[in-house]
């Protein structure tokens, strides 16, 4: 019924308006927001141009680009193999990506993941394992069953188990 032509506001209650000492954001620049939140994983990353000559231990998720010739062992953590990453190595740790190239035996908690157009050369020993199309892996594989089934024999069911003297 009414047209009023209201010049629009901004609806997140902010002044438009920028004083002395205002930041400055251009466009619809918004803020930055940090990349460490409570949810996310602290990652340390080793790049593309370094070669590591020795043994790597550590408590926090690793990724590597570079070349690493040594043992590397991060267990309970995760290891990223980067796409320009070359590892002449004996890995433990609780998950490995590889989107590179490894020569050496894997020793996996958790669970392997070989991407296309990576290669693997050794054993693996891990819970879960996938290669994708494309990959390459010549060694063996071990799958690791830490908690094997508690029921196999369907006549053991519900039997109670007495501990302790009697």
């Amino acid at each position: 019924m009414w047209t009023s032509k209201q010049p629009q506001t901004d609806s997140s209650g902010t002044p438009s308006v920028q004083g002395p000492g205002s930041p400055v954001r251009p466009g619809n620049a918004t803020p930055a927001t940090r990349l460490s939140t409570p949810n996310s994983r602290d990652v340390a990353r080793l790049g593309a141009s370094l070669v590591v000559k020795g043994d790597i231990s550590g408590g926090e998720d690793l990724q590597i680009d570079g070349t690493v010739e040594g043992s590397i062992s991060l267990q309970g953590q995760r290891l990223t193999i980067g796409p320009t990453a070359k590892l002449n190595s004996e890995i433990l740790a609780g998950e490995v990506v590889v989107y590179g190239k490894v020569e050496g035996n894997l020793r996996v908690r958790d669970r392997v993941e070989i991407k296309k157009d990576s290669s693997v050369m050794g054993d693996i020993t891990t819970a879960r394992i996938s290669i994708e199309d494309g990959a390459y892996f010549k060694g063996r594989i071990e799958i690791d069953r830490a908690n094997p089934p508690v029921a196999e024999n369907p006549k053991s069911v519900g039997v109670p188990v007495t501990t302790g003297a009697i």
